[in-house]
């Protein structure tokens, strides 16, 4: 019979690194069963202490933009600079079972091989944002394991990347030349978000159109507010594939990070992450109470039904059930 992990083995195993108690932590953390929910809880509550060391990326870009291959080559490079690195990638999930499409870890091979890194490949399971609504406690699994930096690629496909924004301290934003996400098709909002640009995938071929690209990029960023007081979003020329333009992408990483540390804003940023977490998992819990509650169970199915079957607008039925939801 297989042994009955505890939170003593889980936190014994996270803080020694223990690369296959950090996927069971995580798959608990990942796991829907109410049993296994309250275990999460207790697990992240007892992790805590070891947690907010770490530099969280978040990785971004059309699909095609090279993002496993830059986080393989960016990540074998922290690892060369003496840091551990932990890589969460989320692929697209499949509308019928949910299950992940791509499989990032094969993918980024030479680095799930190094002792000191760890490539978590997790399904987004339909859920918006571009990441799985679980990374933020997953990250909080590596932070505590110890790893330096924690890599986020994203989903890529065009959904709002903004709940990658709410729980990295650096958003690198990965494009490509000619790849579909030229200037003019660039949403405002990820360039507002970009902490860094990464122009990837340039050669001797395209180099001029590059560095146009670019010059443009940098006139459109002088209509947008900086994220960072003082800070001025590089865009770095650079090939993942032939290892150009990482060195210089890690080092303005670590002058985001000192700058923020200067001004203050490093340990305000991660203060409001945990604040809009916490109010994520409000309405998640909400929501599944009253999903389980027998009490409430019809009258939410009732008001679903009218929504889906157009007899009234969603936001309406929405707003009914909640008045009953408190009773007001």
């Amino acid at each position: 019979m297989a042994k009955q992990f505890g939170i003593d083995d889980y936190i014994t195993g996270i803080k020694a690194s223990d690369k296959r108690i950090l996927g069971k932590a995580i798959t608990l953390i990942e796991s829907k069963k109410p049993e296994h929910r309250d275990l999460a809880d207790q697990l992240l509550k007892a992790i805590l202490p070891f947690t907010g060391k770490s530099i969280r990326i978040g990785i971004t870009g059309v699909p095609g933009a090279g993002k496993s291959t830059f986080i393989e080559t960016f990540g074998k490079l922290a690892v060369e600079k003496g840091k551990k690195v932990a890589v969460l990638a989320v692929d697209p999930s499949s509308s019928i079972n949910k299950g992940s499409i791509l499989g990032d870890k094969t993918r980024m091979e030479e680095l799930a091989k190094d002792p000191n890194a760890f490539i978590r490949p997790s399904p987004s399971s339909g859920f918006l944002g571009g990441i799985a609504n679980t990374t933020y406690e997953s990250l909080l699994i590596c932070e505590a394991a110890g790893y330096d930096y924690i890599l986020i690629e994203t989903v890529g496909v065009g959904q709002s990347e903004t709940l990658v924004n709410d729980i990295t301290d650096v958003f690198l934003f990965l494009k490509i030349i000619g790849g579909g996400d030229e200037l003019q098709g660039i949403k405002r909002g990820i360039m507002e978000m970009a902490d860094l640009i990464f122009i990837n995938k340039v050669n001797s071929e395209n180099l001029a159109k590059a560095k146009l690209t670019r010059t443009e990029l940098s006139r459109a960023l002088q209509f947008i507010t900086a994220k960072e007081k003082a800070w001025k979003v590089p865009i770095i020329l650079g090939s993942a594939l032939e290892n150009e333009g990482l060195t210089e992408t890690y080092e303005k990483i670590e002058s985001l990070i000192s700058l923020k540390n200067k001004n203050g804003t490093f340990i305000q940023d991660r203060k409001d992450q945990a604040e809009k977490r916490f109010e994520f998992w409000v309405k998640e819990y909400i929501l599944e109470k009253a999903k389980r509650d027998n009490s409430l169970e019809t009258s939410y199915l009732e008001h679903k039904k009218k929504a889906s079957e157009l007899n009234s607008n969603s936001s309406s039925e929405a707003r009914e059930f909640v008045k009953k939801l408190f009773g007001s």
